[in-house]
């Protein structure tokens, strides 16, 4: 009967390895495996390289940078004419509350770059009788304006000056009158009222729209503007806080080499009290706001603000926050005691694999080469990115304050003023509007820039596998050694980095490219569900949120098949289904203890992992938000202190996650050889275990605890020795 059941069982889920004597670890007479992958991929990044070329022939940071001016000049750009005037200036702001403006992004009225914008009220007419206030108000004109003019017809005719100059303060490099509030009422430089240089007098009122409509069209740039100057001023200091994360990742590393047992506690100790902490700092955040006027008031109630230091000055912030992290404590809290008994079995085995590491020592670095080829990718799609969207031409319409048969049509400014549309309408202007193009080249611009980030997946990915699979080699090499280290070659990392590039490319690009396509599938249907936001029909909502749950489910069994998969490549050099297959069957042999190193060494590793991202991040909070008097003078000053924070968390998440990896990927390296060593061997002098014999008791006597897995133990009968 048992036979039966074992075959049957054994049927199912493959046939289990058999005894052979030549096999002494990773094979070394192999051959190339996915060969069209390996084709595919390299004319893809031929493809890659090209579209990076046509991107920066093509394309003009400068857009991003600089305001653009009626003429599509650069305001402030060094090198031009215009070097000296860094500030937009528009001739009539009022013009802006056009409803086209939130249409075509561009303002009805001539605008053009200043040195400054203007600090007094001043009509045209009356700065024309007298010479020193013409010759202040003629920089806010275009070129060839001079006091010799006859009359002032042509000026206001062909819009040469503005016809009034009022306060105004630079606003992301753009001139808005200077607003504000008086006993309820609008003003602009402390008048409620002003001349608009045609002989009415408007109330301050009627500019609330104009620049109510212009801050809509530049608010989101003007976040990205300001972010991008906190990068500029903080970029040095946030550096130091991945340096600081990147050695204390390092640092804990080696010191779990050599005391596991004692590091993995004290992580836990250390998770808690961190967490702990946040939550005994957020209650005294939330009870020294009480009382403070404005702090009472709700989330819903403020709404969205640019400025991300206004939610911290509200107790319903830092209730959630403690809320947040109460929970987290106590999730965390409830795991260690019911996964006490599994605990005890994951340390143990970390402390095996840190023996592995111990003898491969080079893997501890391999992290820095992973993290130096996802830099450059990022960068090169970045750099590409930027450069398609800005590789536009500008595009000039006609506009025009009264009806006119041609307006919002494209014109040429070389020839405008001798064109018909302007013999026709004789009132109209022919501005910058926006960058686009009818070329071929524009015409497909949204398909490069889905390559480029299509590309970025897969490139991505191909170096995170790549390392999956270097490693896996390494520690391969180090399990499959009968004689500890001496069996072992010599540098087991680079033999491994070499077969893995020299045979195995297309294996690694056949992976890759599965998972980018899971991927590009996800980021398209988060396109939809923020797209679809505002829409009634709760069927489509609920279709695509099942969508989404199911694809994140199959990207995650996707990455657990393709890290099995190059661990089996690693070892036998077969093409990427078939380690695909052997690896799947391997584990659904040993299902039980894959339930131990899957969960409960995962959970520990994520630990660490928070561990160092939580310490790093409340010194960087302290830091730039000048809590901490000793660096209140050091720290750069910035828009938003939350920006720097939230980058240098995020990526110390990554850099902790790339040394932690080491260690996950040797545990499973570990545990997959050990299934193997358990078919092929039965620890005989005949077929003596590759394994030690403290990775043989750690495992086994899991299993033999475990009342699950009683059938297994039936089918490897194997006598413990």
């Amino acid at each position: 009967m048992p036979e039966e059941r074992e075959g049957e069982f054994y049927g199912k889920n493959g046939e289990p390895r058999k005894f052979d004597p030549t096999f002494k670890g990773p094979i070394q007479n192999r051959g190339c495996t996915d060969i069209v992958c390996c084709i595919l991929f390299i004319i893809a990044i031929l493809a890659y390289i090209a579209v990076g070329i046509l991107a920066w022939s093509q394309g003009d940071p400068r857009k991003v940078i600089y305001p653009t001016d009626s003429r599509g000049q650069f305001c402030g750009q060094a090198g031009t004419p215009l070097a000296d005037k860094p500030v937009l200036f528009y001739f009539n702001i009022m013009k802006c509350a056009s409803p086209m403006v939130l249409l075509e992004f561009q303002c009805p009225t001539t605008q053009m770059c200043v040195d400054k914008c203007p600090e007094k009220f001043m009509t045209l007419v009356k700065a024309y009788t007298n010479k020193n206030d013409f010759d202040y108000y003629k920089t806010f004109c275009k070129e060839g304006v001079t006091n010799t003019m006859v009359s002032l017809t042509p000026w206001w005719r062909d819009g040469l000056c503005p016809a009034m100059l009022m306060p105004s303060k630079p606003f992301t490099r753009r001139c808005f009158p200077a607003l504000g509030e008086r006993g309820g009422v609008i003003t602009v430089g402390n008048n409620s009222k002003f001349d608009d240089g045609r002989g009415n007098m408007r109330d301050a009122k009627d500019l609330l729209d104009g620049v109510t409509n212009a801050t809509v069209v530049i608010e989101a740039r003007q976040v990205v503007m300001k972010i991008f100057e906190d990068f500029t001023q903080s970029w040095y200091w946030i550096l130091i806080g991945l340096v600081i994360a990147m050695l204390t990742s390092l640092l804990f590393i080696v010191l779990l080499r050599f005391l596991a047992g004692i590091m993995v506690w004290v992580m836990i100790v250390m998770v808690i009290l961190v967490i702990g902490y946040g939550i005994f700092h957020c209650y005294m955040e939330y009870a020294a706001l009480k009382g403070t006027a404005g702090s009472d008031v709700t989330l819903q109630q403020l709404g969205f603000q640019t400025d991300f230091a206004v939610y911290l000055q509200i107790r319903q912030t830092w209730l959630a926050f403690m809320i947040i992290l109460a929970i987290v404590e106590v999730i965390i809290i409830l795991l260690l005691i019911f996964l006490r008994k599994r605990i005890l079995i994951a340390i143990a085995l970390i402390k095996e694999a840190s023996r592995a590491i111990g003898h491969v020592m080079s893997s501890l670095f391999y992290p820095l080469f992973t993290f130096v080829l996802l830099a450059m990718v990022v960068a090169y799609w970045a750099v590409t990115a930027v450069f398609l969207s800005t590789s536009n031409e500008p595009i000039y319409k006609v506009f025009n304050e009264t009806a006119c048969d041609y307006s919002r049509t494209t014109c040429n400014p070389a020839n405008y003023s001798t064109s018909l549309e302007k013999a026709r309408c004789p009132d109209s202007m022919c501005l910058f509007a926006f960058y686009g193009g009818e070329t071929a080249y524009h015409k497909y611009l949204i398909g490069l820039q889905f390559y480029n980030v299509f590309l970025f997946f897969w490139c991505a990915n191909f170096v995170t596998a790549l390392g999956q699979m270097t490693l896996a080699g390494a520690f391969a090499s180090y399990y499959w050694a009968f004689v500890k280290p001496d069996d072992m070659p010599a540098f087991p990392v680079f033999s491994s980095l070499g077969r893995s590039l020299r045979y195995h490319t297309g294996t690694l690009a056949f992976g890759s490219l599965i998972l980018s396509i899971v991927q590009i599938i996800r980021v398209l249907l988060e396109y939809l569900d923020h797209k679809l936001q505002g829409a009634q029909n709760k069927c489509t909502k609920f279709l695509l949120c099942c969508m989404k749950c199911c694809f994140w489910c199959l990207e995650k069994f996707v990455k657990f098949i393709n890290r099995n998969a190059y661990i089996i490549v690693a070892i036998y050099g077969k093409n990427f289904c078939t380690s695909a297959r052997e690896g799947f069957f391997l584990l659904m042999r040993n299902m039980v203890r894959v339930a131990v190193l899957d969960k409960v060494t995962d959970f520990l590793l994520f630990l660490g992992k928070l561990l160092i991202v939580g310490l790093v991040g409340i010194f960087a909070f302290f830091f730039f938000s000048g809590r901490v008097k000793a660096f209140e003078s050091t720290a750069p000053h910035l828009h938003y202190y939350w920006v720097p924070i939230l980058t240098v968390v995020v990526l110390s998440y990554f850099i902790a996650h790339g040394f932690f990896s080491v260690y996950a990927m040797c545990v499973d390296t570990l545990f997959l050889c050990f299934c193997e060593d358990l078919e092929r061997n039965d620890g005989s002098a005949e077929r003596p275990y590759y394994m030690s014999s403290t990775l043989h008791e750690i495992l086994w006597k899991n299993a033999a605890e475990d009342p699950s897995s009683a059938r297994q133990r039936a089918d490897e009968d194997i006598e413990l020795k």
